[in-house]
């Protein structure tokens, strides 16, 4: 073999200095390149984990204190002690803030709204309280305490506070499981009454501490079918009225109620009461299609049932059908609401089991009132303080389980009658109250012959509201996951208990969340042509790849110990794979890692990330990751990650990652 010549070595070293050239100007180009990667790297500490929780107490105990601007509140030393008392003071009571701007041309509406609600709320209530298997005036005394409370403390002008029909059994089908009704019903009371105070505290801690995102665990369409199924379980639990059963299960599943219908129709039931109650029924429901037609009449489906309510008392006092089979309410007292502070129990058995029981409660009935209230203030164009909402909630029950009143909460039945009438702010609320109260006072006696099959109708009227076929087709049709939380809490409701169907609901939400944490979506991204744009290439099959370069998306707020090891498999399997596909001159050069919707890292994704970049320098592959969050990039630096894989590996965007990779491609192929 002959040796290289003198002219070859000059040649070489020609093409060496050429080389090197084009090296350094490779590097200087991939540097100004990458120019945007030191607002990355550069970025500063993000607060510590101190400084957070203090920002976040401060937050939520000085509200007003943080809404003020910051020209305001760059001299806080300016700022008299008493404005501060009085922001405190406004945010704790609204009523201090509207309450100056409010008109007696407001109050007409209001009186107007205010007393149709009470021709409502006096059947309703003495209804609930029956569903909840207590004394009729437990029922009126929900609608006097809690509604004046909440008028000064609630921000929903709409909102019409009071005793409803899923809370009502809620309570029953948990409480009677400890203590039996018929039994000991002073002890049944008491645990009510406990339960109630319980779920005020719950609610009053949760806007504290603004901890409202703890409702959001029931999804809208676990929601939708736990108050079907609940709807459901309300009118059967109805047929012991409406057939007059002396003695009827304790149970609420469909099953158990039906087997207790049928044996007592083979003893003794009374087909009066039927008869009586399916025909105040048929005219309650005639009216609501009356009002439904006209809006000028809305205040006839409103009155009607009381009207029901003053015509069925009259037939029954008149004809002595209460000697034929007729079931009524008989006396029950009257009068300002009674002392409940001594009924209430911290040292009994069944202690633990209350306080579960009255968070249970404070948050369906947290869920229906936020939702109610939500939905009319969106009509009327304000909007509602969620946070302001559960401890006005909070509050108002606290103080009625102190005041013989047991959970009350928003009711949508009620506060469409109170919108429908025109209603200006929460003075329909005292209205309403007041005429409760008077009702209390003067006409508890002549209530004395009400049948309960009538009472029975009036809840059943009610019921429709709660069953939205519509809502859970369009479940059904836009996300079939969705849709199995819905049917579980529906079916787990119906033929097992309220309890099972609340948990059931709970869990195939937390599932799914859990399901899309553990396996998060994982996006091959490609180039939209002629831009610099890079798109999903499932949703956008008409993008390009770029030759050697493989680019990912993570979908997932959080890469940590739940997803980091799926997420580790699937990228190195990727890899693996695609140098198997790809031609011999044409191997993957790079993987560019677009983690611009993870807000967040733990120890377990950034040692994830470590191994994927181990095994895929193993292959000669180069790892980029582009757009880092500031929380992410902070992690990443104080755990060493960015001096392991060098600074180079960090850039802004996917397309100077794509161009950093190209230029080391064609740096590699010349060496």
């Amino acid at each position: 073999m002959a040796s290289p010549t003198p002219a070859t070595h000059h040649a070489l070293s020609i093409d060496m200095s050429d080389l090197q050239q084009k090296q350094s100007s490779d590097q200087q180009e991939f540097q100004l390149k990458n120019q945007s990667a030191k607002w990355v790297l550069n970025s500063p500490d993000p607060p510590g984990f101190g400084q957070h929780m203090f920002d976040m107490i401060k937050k939520n105990v000085c509200p007003q204190r943080n809404s003020i601007p910051s020209s305001a509140s760059s001299s806080p030393k300016k700022q008299p002690l008493s404005s501060h008392v009085i922001a405190l003071l406004t945010f704790v009571f609204p009523v201090l803030d509207w309450g100056r701007d409010y008109k007696a041309s407001k109050f007409k509406n209001d009186l107007i709204a205010g007393l149709t609600l009470a021709s409502l709320s006096i059947p309703q209530s003495i209804g609930y309280a029956a569903l909840a298997n207590l004394d009729p005036q437990y029922g009126l005394y929900g609608t006097v305490v809690p509604p004046l409370i909440y008028s000064v403390m609630g921000t929903s002008r709409e909102l019409a506070i009071g005793p409803v029909a899923v809370v009502s059994l809620l309570i029953f089908s948990m409480i009677s499981k400890l203590v039996d009704p018929t039994v000991d019903p002073v002890s049944y009371r008491k645990l009510v009454f406990t339960t109630t105070f319980f779920a005020g505290c719950f609610q009053a801690l949760f806007g504290l501490l603004r901890l409202g995102f703890l409702i959001d665990f029931l999804s809208h369409a676990a929601i939708v079918g736990f108050m079907a199924g609940a709807a459901i379980v309300i009118g059967l639990q109805q047929l012991k009225s409406l057939l007059g059963i002396s003695h009827f299960t304790t149970k609420t599943d469909v099953v158990s109620v039906l087997e207790a219908v049928a044996k007592s129709l083979h003893t003794t039931w009374y087909p009066l009461n039927f008869v009586l109650g399916c025909s105040f029924l048929i005219f309650i429901l005639i009216t609501r299609f009356i009002g439904k037609r006209n809006r000028k009449l809305f205040w006839l489906p409103a009155i009607s049932p009381v009207i029901s309510v003053i015509l069925s008392t009259l037939i029954v006092y008149l004809t002595r059908a209460d000697e034929h089979g007729i079931k009524i309410i008989k006396h029950f007292k009257g009068g300002l609401n009674p002392s409940s502070v001594s009924q209430l129990e911290f040292n009994g058995p069944y202690l633990g089991e209350t306080a579960k029981i009255g968070f249970i409660c404070a948050i369906i009935a947290l869920t229906e009132a936020v939702a109610v209230g939500r939905s009319f203030a969106s009509i009327k164009g304000y909007n509602l303080d969620g946070n302001k909402e559960m401890l006005a909630m909070g509050c108002m029950n606290i103080a009625g389980s102190m005041s013989s009143c047991y959970v009350a909460t928003g009711s949508f039945s009620r506060t469409a009658v109170n919108f429908s009438a025109g209603c200006q702010s929460t003075v329909s609320n005292i209205v309403m109250a007041i005429t409760v109260f008077v009702s209390l006072q003067l006409l508890t006696k002549l209530l004395y012959y009400t049948p309960l099959a009538i009472l029975a109708s009036i809840i059943l009227s009610a019921l429709p509201g709660l069953i939205d076929y519509n809502e859970a087709y369009h479940i059904w049709k836009v996300d079939k996951m969705d849709f199995l939380a819905c049917a579980g809490a529906f079916f787990g409701v119906l033929f097992a208990s309220v309890k099972i169907g609340l948990l059931v609901a709970v869990g195939v939400s937390f599932g799914r969340l859990i399901l899309n944490s553990i396996r998060p979506g994982i996006e091959e991204l490609g180039r939209l042509p002629e831009t610099d744009i890079f798109c999903d290439k499932a949703q956008y099959p008409g993008v390009l790849d770029v030759p050697g370069v493989y680019i990912i998306r993570l979908n997932s707020g959080s890469f940590c110990f739940a997803n980091a090891s799926p997420i580790k498999e699937r990228i190195t399997r990727w890899a693996t794979k695609e140098n198997e596909k790809e031609e011999g001159n044409k191997p993957t050069n790079g993987i560019i890692l677009d983690m611009s919707s993870v807000m967040s890292i733990d120890s377990s994704g950034i040692l994830a990330l470590e191994e994927i970049h181990k095994k895929l320098l193993l292959r000669n592959i180069h790892l980029a990751i582009t757009n880092p969050r500031w929380k992410v990039i902070h992690k990443l630096k104080l755990a060493g990650f960015v001096d392991k894989v060098g600074t180079n590996c960090i850039f802004l965007t996917v397309n100077e990652a794509v161009d950093a990779c190209l230029s080391s491609r064609s740096i590699d192929n010349c060496l």
